[in-house]
């Protein structure tokens, strides 16, 4: 499928979406259908590694940032604002974060990136956890951890490192927790659908990186 199919039925499905919830043909409200249209339009455009996924992730975030703030999830409603800033330096590596300034290519994280990552993990969730519970936060724990690694897999994505999906993966399994039992059942869809995404967008980047060796070794020997 080609770019502009791919934009179709990214807008098809969009509209069709914000109509039935605006004639209140699915029992959500708005917000949180522009959050479900977006988030998903944005993991599908990861995966087909289009940078278009920036724009569309930073629309996401406003929707978000709304959404979660009605329910007192606090932690991942500021983590909206971060999501803008990140989104805006994604934005820019992929587009010109590669050698001599060209499109970054997907690589694998080393293994101090990894230690680094976990240990920021670990200190960032227990800091963030006891800001959460002093404000009394819906579930600070779960939302102070969720918090942590949606951070850590942004940064990872926007390095384009392979394992950003594995860390998307845990984070999407307990928000769905999260999320149900905040009785946002929408958004809890939209996570389940993002769990999916993430182990096709697993497979797919595998596959890039095997293109991208067979590509710079066709390269040396010519």
């Amino acid at each position: 499928m080609n770019k502009s199919l791919d934009y179709l039925l990214i807008i098809a499905i969009s509209s069709v979406s914000i109509v039935a919830s605006q004639l209140r043909l699915i029992p959500y409200e708005l917000t949180e259908t522009l959050g479900f249209v977006t988030g998903a339009a944005c993991v599908y455009l990861v995966i087909r590694e289009d940078v278009v996924n920036f724009p569309v992730g930073i629309a996401n975030d406003v929707f978000f940032l709304v959404l979660f703030f009605r329910v007192r999830l606090f932690g991942d409603s500021a983590l909206q604002i971060v999501y803008i800033a990140l989104g805006l330096q994604g934005w820019y590596l992929w587009l010109y974060g590669g050698h001599n300034r060209t499109a970054l290519r997907i690589t694998h994280a080393g293994r101090r990136t990894l230690l680094a990552l976990a240990i920021v993990t670990v200190v960032g969730t227990a800091c963030l956890a006891i800001g959460l519970w002093a404000v009394r936060g819906a579930l600070p724990l779960l939302d102070a951890l969720t918090t942590v690694l949606s951070l850590v897999a942004q940064y990872m994505l926007n390095k384009k490192y392979f394992e950003n999906w594995f860390v998307w993966i845990a984070a999407d399994v307990i928000y769905i927790y999260v999320y149900l039992n905040r009785h946002l059942s929408l958004t809890a869809l939209l996570y389940l659908i993002f769990l999916i995404l993430c182990v096709a967008g697993v497979r797919s980047w595998w596959l890039a990186i095997g293109n991208q060796q067979t590509q710079a070794a066709s390269a040396k020997s010519t």
